[in-house]
């Protein structure tokens, strides 16, 4: 599982349903949900 920082929960956690994207700059990237609050988070970097 990918580890992301949640800003509504102020800390950081799994990412649950992570995805790798890319950003429109070209750069890889994760996409997921906190497995607490549902909010969308996101990691730079893959």
């Amino acid at each position: 599982m990918a580890e992301a920082y949640c800003v509504k929960c102020k800390a950081k956690r799994d990412m649950k349903d992570a995805q790798k994207i890319t950003m429109k700059n070209g750069k890889p990237a994760t996409q997921g949900t906190c497995p607490v609050c549902g909010t969308k988070m996101f990691r730079i970097g893959g």
